[in-house]
């Protein structure tokens, strides 16, 4: 039923989460995992310059080493708990609006069951703005598990 699970992650709580019930579904499914970073390029501050966008979006993070270190410990931190239950597991980073990323990305990696964290907001803050779990829900024909924060 599974063959691969795509994890998003943003390095949080909430998204470290989401990595257990990967594992747990891939073990059942002997299925392979996906984590990927999305570097949400419309948050981006706005004195990034055009040129450098440009180069984001073709994978070079280089001209902020903080953002390239962040992206690749969120990744780094899936694929070191999926790797230790003995499951294949695929790095991704890749720039862009984050929800229509993750939808692309689960198209062209055949991806099965996306498994995310949800963002935690609540109130007027998540009607007015929504949440990367919420659009991607809308952006993608593929099943998507939304997993909250263990409050335990």
């Amino acid at each position: 039923m599974y063959d691969t699970i795509l994890v998003p992650t943003d390095g949080s709580d909430v998204a470290e989460n989401a990595v257990d019930h990967a594992v747990d579904l891939a073990r059942q499914y002997d299925a392979d995992i996906h984590a990927l970073y999305v570097v949400d390029l419309d948050a981006m501050d706005v004195a990034v310059g055009t040129e450098q966008i440009d180069r984001f979006k073709q994978g070079n993070l280089s001209d902020l080493p903080e953002l390239e270190q962040r992206a690749t410990d969120a990744t780094g931190s899936v694929a070191q708990q999926v790797s230790e239950s003995g499951i294949d597991v695929t790095e991704a980073i890749i720039a862009g609006n984050p929800h229509t990323q993750i939808a692309n990305y689960a198209d062209d990696h055949d991806v099965d069951l996306i498994v995310m964290g949800s963002a935690g907001r609540g109130g007027v803050r998540r009607v007015l703005l929504g949440s990367v779990a919420e659009r991607t829900l809308r952006s993608t024909q593929k099943p998507v598990l939304v997993v909250d924060i263990d409050r335990e």
